[in-house]
């Protein structure tokens, strides 16, 4: 108390500042708006509704999440069960693409799944165009005929020669020789437990249910702190979004691996189709629209590989943001126009254009220094009632969101979280650009391949990767992300220099977000030589040739 009247009557203190800044009003009314001000103020005031409106659409789902809490399916209380000696036949479908250090690991979990072997079946969906195809052949031999401690196992290995159709063309392949009633999809960095089919399979008991979602977890999480910042966005998802989705009933996807489908929706809906690079989503909406059921089973996990170094988290969310835009242009006309509820529309709608905030994220950054500056002779107290909530709408709520999944799957030690979350913010910061670049090559019909999210079998921190194996660089991209860093840090040196110190921690996020994104882009990898274990090569799990 004796701090705060202290810093309240000093002379220069807190109490000065306030007076000189907010009370003078010697130079009021000597601002007038010209055209050229209202030409950079109304696109920034447009921009910052339509991110604020994203914004509180977080909130929202936050409140559906709990609303609905009753609703929430749970693995252990299917509306019906399966007779124990009538289970129906499953098949487990594993894509894949050059996927040499992580084949093993995939196949001999699924082997190991806990199923009548004589109404189960698996098939190893390989495009590779490496050595993984030799690897990946001689894993599921070595399955198929059966070693100490595993009995010979219902594999097959189907490989193609070209990669029409990318995932959604592999396993379009795969149905046509499928047996299963139901087919389970894994990518290759998962890992699922024993009892994931049995926990899954009873819920299809329902003849309304077309797909059933289960939770992601991260086998790498401790990895790095770019995995425990990735694991959290990922969290967020698999908690509040398919969560406050599912329980409301609305439309929600299935996320391409660590699910089940009931094999004739798959057809009904129209089969897996490659015009897009999110397959999944895509089909999951025309199988909703005709009228199937999903449920999100969020207490059966799924543990998977996280990316482990920048350019891969980079490739792999830019791949989803190009995907979704594109789902969105196929796919929205079609919800609005069904007989839907209007809620159920409305929430389509965010979903698929969420990724539209990046461009405009680019907008406002090329908008907030000229914004502050025509701002502040305006006057303070506009800014504080004007700006400020519209910025805290379009900000905090991605603080408060994530705050929430991590209490929700962690609720002895989520506030942990606070510490990750003004990385985690800048992150998201970060992505803009390469975000922006996938989004606006949706909107302009630019087609490009599935790029893949490279593995490598990694889960603890110090232990080697072969990455360099599948790096790739991003071109100019990480220097642009530098350069807009600088702009930001400039505008920090104008907000302290006119005394605008409330703004100086936001743009601080802003400025780490694009340098940490594009120093890291630039550097992985460049200093593995003078690592003490950087000449070793990180085993593989299953070694080729045995």
């Amino acid at each position: 108390m004796a701090l705060a009247v202290t810093l309240l009557t000093a002379p220069k203190g807190l109490g000065h500042y306030i007076r000189t800044h907010y009370g003078d009003r010697t130079f009021e009314n000597l601002y007038h708006l010209n055209g050229f001000d209202l030409c950079l103020i109304i696109p920034y005031f447009v921009v910052m509704v339509i991110l604020a409106f994203y914004g509180v659409h977080r909130y929202q789902l936050v409140w559906l999440y709990y609303r609905n809490k009753k609703n929430a399916s749970k693995w252990t209380e299917p509306t019906a069960r399966f007779p124990e000696d009538d289970l129906p036949f499953v098949t487990i479908q594993l894509p894949i693409f050059n996927e040499q250090f992580v084949i093993n690991r995939l196949v001999d979990v699924c082997c190991r799944l806990d199923y009548p072997r004589d109404r189960f079946e698996i098939q190893v969906l390989d495009d590779s165009t490496d050595e993984t195809t030799t690897v990946a052949r001689e894993v599921v031999e070595r399955y198929a005929a059966g070693f100490a401690g595993m009995p010979p196992q219902p594999i097959v290995y189907l490989h193609r020669s070209n990669r029409h159709g990318y995932k959604a063309g592999a396993l379009d392949a795969g149905l046509r020789t499928a047996k299963g009633e139901f087919v389970a999809i894994f990518d290759a960095d998962f890992a699922p437990p024993r009892d994931w089919v049995r926990k899954v399979i009873h819920h299809f008991a329902d003849p309304s249910i077309g797909m059933v979602q289960t939770r992601w977890t991260h086998l790498n999480r401790n990895y790095s702190f770019l995995t425990q910042v990735e694991a959290i966005l990922l969290d967020g998802h698999f908690v509040l979004e398919h969560g406050g989705r599912s329980r409301a009933g609305v439309f929600f996807n299935f996320n391409g691996t660590a699910g089940m489908w009931r094999t004739k929706v798959i057809d009904e809906a129209g089969g897996w189709q490659h015009d897009t690079l999110t397959e999944d989503t895509d089909l999951s909406y025309r199988a909703q629209l005709i009228g199937w059921k999903f449920h999100y089973l969020q207490d059966v996990e799924c543990p998977a590989e996280l990316p482990i170094e920048m350019t891969a988290f980079k490739t792999q969310q830019a791949r989803w943001a190009k995907g979704l835009i594109q789902t969105g242009l196929k796919i929205l006309p079609r919800v609005l126009r069904s007989d839907a509820p209007w809620h159920t529309k409305l929430e389509a709608w965010y979903h698929l254009t969420a990724n539209i905030s990046y461009p405009l994220m680019i907008v406002l950054s090329v908008l907030l220094m000229p914004a502050m500056i025509i701002r502040s002779y305006q006057g303070w107290l506009q800014m504080l009632l004007i700006d400020l909530p519209l910025f805290m709408a379009s900000t905090m709520s991605v603080s408060s969101f994530y705050m929430v999944s991590q209490r929700e799957l962690f609720p002895g030690r989520w506030y942990r979280t606070i510490f990750y979350l003004p990385f985690l913010m800048a992150l998201g910061v970060g992505l803009t650009i390469t975000n922006t670049k996938a989004v606006m090559e949706a909107l302009f019909g630019i087609k490009s391949a599935f790029a893949r999210t490279p593995k490598y079998s990694v889960k603890k921190k110090g232990e080697v990767s072969q990455a360099k194996k599948y790096r790739k660089r991003l071109g100019i991209i990480p220097w642009i992300e530098l350069a807009i860093g600088g702009y930001f840090a400039l505008t920090i040196w104008y907000a302290i220099a006119s005394e605008n110190y409330f703004t100086v921690p936001f743009l601080v996020l802003f400025v780490f977000g694009y340098w940490y994104t594009g120093l890291l882009s630039l550097l992985q990898g460049r200093f593995e030589r003078f690592s003490p274990n950087g000449s070793a090569s990180h085993e593989k799990p299953y070694p080729v040739g045995v």
